[in-house]
């Protein structure tokens, strides 16, 4: 079972590989997407859009070539589209640009609205009586991500930049009112610790139908997992498939 993931950024090419070891210990990484054998994973990261795109087609050649990859995984942001739309694009680039080969199937990750997004869903980092952040305060006034469901969350009136942006930056904004925790593009330590990972997945159980692409994500990783250990139960002479 081999599996390549194609990334959007670069907070993802570390949270992905980090978050992959707790969910699914089996795969193992490697460095280039031609030494795969069995179990394992490569990740690549296009560094956002329009990049992705372009990506997409290389990757899906890179595939077809070597015929060892059971799943090709896109991970991407919908932005300031919905995910239905997003992977209606993306969808549509391959059909129009490119064939996978029989042996893979094509799996789309939307991060709705952004990876950010997916981490505002950590009910113990939010603070619920503010008292040092001005952002934070006024943020947590407008929407209260404790309780709403992130993915939901637009922007207020007087933010002038994206969705996507004004999520990151309610992100910053909670960590700075905790003191000691920070987040940022290039750091990414604390969200990529197993104990953020599971508080995400008590959110998603705990609130059922909060943060729905995550979930899609989670869901994806338990089926790979079933999946492994179930073709190391057969038979030694039973073909298996990578």
């Amino acid at each position: 079972m081999n599996l390549y993931f194609l990334v959007e950024g670069r907070t993802e090419l570390n949270v992905y590989p980090a978050w992959l070891s707790y969910l699914i210990p089996e795969l193992t990484k490697v460095e280039y997407f031609d030494k795969v054998i069995e179990n394992n994973y490569y990740l690549f990261s296009s560094y956002g859009i329009p990049y992705i795109e372009t990506d997409i087609i290389n990757a899906i050649k890179d595939i077809n070539s070597i015929g060892k990859y059971k799943h090709f995984v896109i991970c991407l942001d919908s932005d300031e589209a919905t995910a239905s739309q997003r992977e209606d694009k993306i969808i549509n680039l391959i059909k129009t640009k490119a064939k996978l080969t029989e042996k893979t199937s094509l799996k789309i990750i939307v991060q709705n609205r952004c990876i950010e997004t997916w981490f505002l869903g950590n009910r113990k980092i939010y603070t619920r009586n503010p008292q040092k952040n001005s952002h934070f305060i006024e943020w947590s006034n407008f929407y209260n991500v404790s309780i709403d469901d992130p993915e939901l969350m637009k922007k207020p009136q007087n933010y002038e930049q994206s969705i996507s942006n004004f999520h990151f930056a309610y992100l910053k904004a909670m960590f700075n009112e905790r003191g000691k925790m920070t987040y940022s593009k290039n750091n990414s330590r604390e969200v990529q610790k197993e104990s953020y990972l599971k508080e995400l997945q008590k959110r998603v159980d705990d609130y059922p139908g909060h943060l729905k692409t995550f979930k899609k994500f989670i869901d994806f990783c338990v089926s790979i997992k079933t999946l492994i250990n179930s073709e190391k139960k057969k038979p030694d002479g039973e073909k298996r498939t990578n």
